[in-house]
C-alpha cells in the first residue's frame, strides 16, 4: 500500500513555492488525529460534498472525540474554535495531498473524497495514518527542494555527531522558507507546523529529531507523534504504586473510553474484511457472526485492540470450543493454539494480498509476546512463527 501511496502522490506536483500554501501540513495533522478524522469520514460516506460542520454534527465524531482526545464535548460552544481546527486542519492536508477536492465557496471549504481506497487505509489505524504521512511529507519536501536539508541532518544524526546547532539550521532553513513563499509570516507559527514534519521523519529514519523547541535527546518514536494523550509513563508517581493508583479517576477514564474505541474499531474491521470463519474446522459450518480475541481483553488490555489478535469465528467455534460450555471467562489452549495458527495464515495471506494494508507480521509476533511471555524475533517467517507456537504450547502442556 506505501508503494500504491507513493504512485498516487506521484502523479502531482506539491511544490509549496508553486502552490503558496503553508497548510500543506499543521498542528493537528498527527497519525492519530489524521486516523480519527479519516474514520469519520469513511463513516460519514458522502456521496457527494460536504463541510467540517458536516463532521461536527457527526453522532460517531462527538462520541468518540471526547474518549479519544480528552477534549471537552464537541456540543461544547466554548470548545468551538478548537474544534474547527482538529477537523479542519487534516482536512486541508488531505486535499493538499489530492486525497480530497477542496473548493472554496464564501467563508466555507466544501469538500469531496477523490482517493476512497488510500482514505479507507488511513482511517484504519493509526499507523497507516502515520505511512501515508511519512510518504506525503517526503513528496512535498523533495517537490520543493527542501529534502537535502533534511537528509544532511538525517546523516549527521546517524553519524552521530548531530549537534544542536545543526538542529537550528535545519529549522531557520524551514522557517525561512515558508515565510518566503507563503502568507504565513509569524515564526512561532512556523515551527509549530516544523516540530509536525520533522518528528515524522525523524520517526521512520530512526534518528532524533525535536522536543520543546530543542533537538531531542532520544530517537523520536511512533508513540512520540500522538496529538495531546497522556502517556502512562509520563505520570509522576512513586514507585511503589501502580500506573493506575497514580493516575486520576478522569484519567482512567478517558484511558478506558479510547480503549473501548480502538477496540470496537479494530473489531468492526474484522467484520469488514472477513466474511467466513479463519478457523477451517469441522465446526466452521455456519455464518462467523463471533469476533474472539485470541488473548482476552480482560487479562491483556495492551494488545485488546490488535487486529492480529482477533479471530473471526462462526458462533459453535466461540462457543464450544474457544470458550468451553459457554464460559467466556475461560479460554481453552489448546483451542488458542488453533486459532493463532489459523490468523498466522489470514495474515500471510492479507499481507501477499494487500500488503500491510490491515496486518503487520511485527504485530503479529508482538501480540504473541505479550501474550505468551516469550520474546520471539521479529524476523522470523511465518513457518517459523507456527513452528515456535507448537513448540511453546507443547512445552506448557
Amino acid at each position: 500500500m506505501i508503494k500504491t501511496i507513493a504512485n498516487f502522490l506521484n502523479q502531482y506536483d506539491l511544490d509549496v513555492r508553486e502552490s503558496g500554501d503553508a497548510r500543506f501540513m499543521d498542528q493537528k495533522c498527527t497519525p492519530d488525529v489524521v486516523c480519527f478524522i479519516a474514520d469519520c469520514l469513511i463513516n460519514l460516506n458522502p456521496k457527494g460534498e460536504f463541510t467540517v460542520q458536516d463532521v461536527w454534527d457527526m453522532k460517531y465524531f462527538v462520541k468518540n472525540a471526547s474518549a479519544i482526545f480528552g477534549k471537552p464535548s464537541p456540543k461544547n460552544t466554548s470548545a468551538h474554535s478548537e474544534y474547527d481546527k482538529f477537523i479542519q486542519q487534516p482536512l486541508r492536508m488531505l486535499a493538499y495531498a489530492h486525497i480530497l477536492d477542496i473548493e472554496k465557496r464564501g467563508t466555507s471549504n466544501y469538500y469531496r473524497i477523490v482517493n476512497y481506497d488510500i482514505l479507507d487505509y488511513i482511517a484504519t489505524k493509526e499507523r497507516n495514518a502515520y505511512n501515508f504521512l511519512y510518504q506525503y511529507i517526503v513528496k512535498v519536501l523533495t517537490d520543493s527542494n527542501l529534502i537535502k536539508y533534511f537528509e544532511k541532518f538525517k546523516d549527521e544524526c546517524q553519524a552521530g555527531r548531530v549537534t544542536q546547532q545543526d538542529y537550528l539550521e535545519l529549522k531557520e532553513k524551514y522557517t525561512r522558507f515558508i515565510i518566503g513563499n507563503t502568507a504565513i509570516n509569524g515564526e512561532v507559527e512556523v515551527r509549530r507546523i516544523f516540530t509536525k514534519i520533522i518528528n515524522v521523519y525523524a520517526a521512520e529514519n530512526d534518528i532524533q529529531g525535536t522536543e520543546r523547541g530543542r533537538l531531542s535527546k532520544d530517537i523520536i518514536t511512533f508513540s512520540d507523534l500522538m496529538y495531546n494523550r497522556k502517556n502512562w509513563r509520563d505520570i509522576d508517581k512513586s514507585k511503589a504504586i501502580t500506573r493506575k493508583e497514580a493516575a486520576s479517576a478522569e484519567d482512567v477514564r478517558l484511558q478506558e473510553e479510547y480503549d473501548a474505541y480502538q477496540v470496537t474499531k479494530a473489531m468492526n474491521l474484522l467484520r469488514k474484511i472477513q466474511v467466513e470463519s479463519e478457523v477451517k474446522d469441522q465446526y466452521a459450518n455456519g455464518e462467523a457472526t463471533q469476533v474472539h480475541h485470541i488473548f482476552p481483553k480482560s487479562q491483556f488490555p495492551s494488545i485488546a485492540h490488535y487486529l492480529e489478535n482477533l479471530i473471526k469465528l462462526t458462533a459453535t467455534q466461540h462457543y464450544t470450543k474457544a470458550h468451553p460450555n459457554n464460559h467466556t471467562q475461560i479460554t481453552n489452549k489448546d483451542y488458542q493454539l488453533v486459532c493463532l495458527l489459523w490468523k498466522s495464515q489470514t495474515i500471510e495471506k492479507s499481507l501477499n494480498t494487500v500488503g500491510d494494508r490491515y496486518y503487520r507480521k511485527e504485530s503479529f509476533i508482538y501480540v504473541i509476546n505479550i501474550g505468551l511471555d516469550v520474546e520471539l524475533s521479529m524476523n522470523l517467517s511465518f513457518a517459523d512463527i507456527r513452528t515456535q507456537l507448537r513448540l511453546i504450547y507443547n512445552n506448557a502442556a
